[in-house]
């Protein structure tokens, strides 16, 4: 597919295959897990997979899976792609594959609760030592860089605050080290933020929020060079087994078609919904980075060009019971937890618990994400419902 081709085209015609009478516009998931082969064609060890292999078994690639890769690939910029059963099973191959016993990991110290687990809880027994950091701070991420960190891994915007990393200074920072930049762009997409073309080695996207977006499949993601896919689709996708379903695969590419309208109508709902909470009295402050109001919007203007459908707001007092309201009162908006779906989703999340469970963040680290959260932050996931319902819909449940 021709590069000059603009991202909402790309997203509908990247993963075609060739065109020709009889071929169908839009294509059927491939469900099959065996393929018809020959003993010239394939070894029976995944160790032997060989660059342009024929699809041999479904867990180490399929037709429809093959497409949807094309299709990311083309949307970040990058070679080449690899397609996972989660989110979560994307970064867990990532990381097992990139880090080995002795090595370290810097981590952005805010981000997906579940990554900030693994990093704690399971690397630290295969020998990989973690390290919870303000990637938001440049000069922070060079202090805490070790002779042995291999991976730098961010998320920006990073869940649930939306507090912003510098793709660009950190992949330099990173390069300087001696090591890699992965980043999680799961909440801005790729028609917010192509993190590959500011220096990162790696993008990883749960497809399950706004690539698929209609709430109904689960799917991870990883793109990069060719070659360090070609291994980490032997290593971590092969051997680890967390492949993606056929159908959820074509799920996500359905997503994929109406992704460019959708991400447009998220953030002027978005935006919307932003300026109706920063004026009323319950609230405490709301984070959108498209918002003036965001304290790195200028960072967001520069690297992002879509400021997504994600925004989080804090009260003023009484956090618990405010939720407890909301989940009985509001009618068109979901209490829900995650994100990234055609419908509005909002749901608490409390800071002592994440702190404690997830985060575990002390002294100064502490303070900063208080200073954003405050007792806790209601993350909302704005749909793709009229704003005007939507905001009556809030204002009645707020009271």
């Amino acid at each position: 597919m021709a590069e000059k081709l603009a991202p909402a085209t790309l997203a509908l015609h990247a993963g075609e295959t060739e065109r020709r009478p009889g071929a169908p516009v839009t294509a059927s998931p491939q469900l099959a897990a065996s393929f018809f082969t020959h003993p010239d064609a394939i070894g029976f060890s995944a160790n032997d997979l060989a660059e342009n292999a024929p699809h041999f078994y479904t867990r180490w690639s399929n037709p429809t899976a093959d497409s949807l890769e094309r299709t990311l690939a083309a949307l970040e910029g990058g070679e080449a792609a690899v397609s996972f059963a989660s989110g979560m099973a994307a970064v867990s191959a990532l990381f097992l594959d990139r880090l080995a016993a002795g090595d370290h990991l810097l981590l952005s110290d805010v981000c997906y609760a579940g990554v900030a687990e693994l990093a704690q809880d399971i690397l630290p027994r295969h020998g990989i030592a973690a390290t919870l950091v303000d990637t938001a701070d440049p000069a922070a991420v060079e202090a805490a860089l070790r002779p042995n960190t291999r991976l730098v891994h961010v998320e920006t915007p990073a869940n649930p605050i939306l507090k912003l990393t510098d793709i660009a200074a950190v992949a330099a920072i990173a390069h300087a080290g001696g090591a890699e930049l992965s980043v999680d762009s799961t909440i801005a997409t790729p028609f917010g933020t192509r993190p590959l073309a500011l220096g990162a080695d790696y993008v990883v996207h749960s497809l399950t929020k706004y690539i698929s977006g209609h709430g109904d499949a689960l799917g991870g993601a990883v793109i990069g060079g060719a070659a360090r896919m070609a291994a980490l689709r032997r290593q971590g996708l092969i051997h680890l087994g967390g492949a993606l379903a056929p159908f959820n695969a074509w799920l996500s590419l359905r997503g994929l078609e109406t992704l460019a309208p959708r991400m447009a109508l998220h953030e002027a709902n978005a935006r919307r919904l932003e300026a109706f909470l920063a004026e009323h009295p319950k609230v405490r402050s709301v984070l959108w980075p498209g918002s003036p109001r965001h304290p790195q919007h200028a960072l967001a203007r520069r690297q992002m060009r879509n400021f997504s459908g994600l925004l989080a707001f804090s009260a003023r007092s009484g956090s618990g019971a405010l939720a407890a309201r909301l989940a009985e009162r509001l009618r068109v908006i979901s209490y829900a937890v995650s994100l990234g779906k055609t419908k509005s989703l909002l749901f608490y999340i409390p800071t002592d618990d994440l702190l404690r469970a997830s985060f575990r963040l002390r002294g100064a680290q502490e303070a900063a994400y208080r200073d954003w959260a405050g007792e806790g932050v209601f993350r909302f996931s704005a749909g793709l419902e009229d704003a005007d319902d939507l905001i009556a819909d809030l204002a009645q449940a707020l009271g």
